[in-house]
């Protein structure tokens, strides 16, 4: 599930893309009771809805296609699907059900995880303690490292992309900057994320590889520990220059084993950064992660630092007011001023699938 980036991403334009043949022509919107707005984003909303035909509640990611046109990301939109298929089966990595679509909008329909994002209780509770910051960042590693050995590289590791379920753990979430066929000698040049995250090497335009997500991870690590990113100011630039050129600053009271980890994962040289070598095997080696079983944390046998202590599969109490305040009657009102052309209709033929034998259609 993807809920609002308050720290928005930045992106690059695409062309065009066919997504080849439609897999789930039949679905529509009319199957689900749209119950609450749980997110926003720059391309639409994501709503908990549940599914006429089996009582289930689900995470519905709306997106305007008008929107995603005019910005030409219908690449993004393709690797997110993409990614999503091929993620099906990690546990750290939020699911894809159906997607499908109107002549208005695209649907993912997703895993409606309900333990609220990271972001929303780093807010609340400022900063965690290393025991809880190493459990988070150990399976956040895991969905990273699984990914990198798709040859994907994920590009928008933040706070407000990590979900915690209704148990306690983590649940990987949005992939539209997700970038595939990246090998593990590879590289890419786009220059997208989030500006609080952003790898030296991507504010150099440099061209960056896989060690991108560690240096994000770092990041992550670094705010969970301090309560802020690395190097932040209200000022991008001074945060810019900071991240660029001056030292990461280490306030006393923490560990030696954490500290040596963020200085490793938040090295401005990407060939020296923790990860370059071995990429997830090194990570995992860190001596930060000497507690951690990573047999036990894979198959969720580590019982987490925190209970979110749901109320129920539709329960949205970790879910910021800002959205659920919402009327749903706004979100999923018709468009009729876009008027698709064929040849806008045919950018995202094929986006539509339906997991497995046991589906609604």
């Amino acid at each position: 599930m993807a809920h609002c980036n308050q720290r928005s991403p930045t992106s690059a334009s695409n062309n065009e893309v066919n997504l080849g043949p439609s897999a789930n022509p039949h679905a529509r919107p009319t199957d689900f009771d749209f119950l609450a707005v749980i997110g926003k984003g720059t391309f639409g909303k994501v709503l908990l809805a549940k599914l006429k035909a089996d009582n289930k509640f689900y995470a519905v990611k709306m997106l305007q296609k008008k929107i995603i046109l005019k910005k030409k990301e219908q690449k993004n939109i393709m690797a997110e699907r993409n990614v999503l298929l091929k993620s099906l089966k990690h546990p750290f990595l939020v699911r894809l059900h159906y997607s499908f679509q109107t002549q208005e909008k695209l649907y993912f329909v997703l895993d409606y995880v309900n333990g609220g994002e990271l972001f929303f209780h780093l807010q609340r509770e400022r900063c965690f303690t290393e025991p809880r910051a190493r459990f988070y960042t150990a399976e956040v590693a895991n969905a990273i490292g699984y990914l990198h050995s798709l040859n994907i590289v994920y590009r928008d590791l933040k706070p407000e992309n990590i979900l915690l379920d209704s148990q306690g753990h983590v649940v990987l979430t949005d992939f539209g900057l997700c970038k595939e066929g990246i090998e593990p000698e590879g590289t890419t040049s786009t220059f997208c994320g989030t500006p609080e995250y952003l790898a030296p090497e991507v504010l150099r335009k440099e061209p960056y590889d896989r060690t991108v997500d560690w240096w994000c991870l770092g990041a992550v690590l670094y705010e969970m520990i301090y309560s802020l990113p690395p190097f932040y100011s209200r000022d991008v630039a001074e945060m810019y220059d900071g991240i660029l050129h001056k030292p990461l600053p280490l306030p006393p009271g923490k560990s030696e084993a954490v500290c040596s980890l963020l200085v490793g994962l938040l090295q401005k040289d990407q060939h020296r950064r923790i990860g370059a070598i071995a990429d997830f095997l090194e990570i995992k080696n860190h001596t930060f992660f000497s507690p951690i079983n990573w047999d036990d944390l894979y198959h969720r046998r580590i019982t987490p630092p925190y209970n979110p202590n749901v109320r129920g599969p539709a329960d949205t109490q970790h879910i910021d007011p800002e959205f659920t305040r919402e009327m749903v009657s706004n979100s999923i009102s018709r468009t009729p001023e876009f008027n698709a052309s064929t040849s806008s209709n045919n950018a995202f033929n094929g986006f539509s699938f339906v997991a497995g034998e046991d589906s609604f259609l």
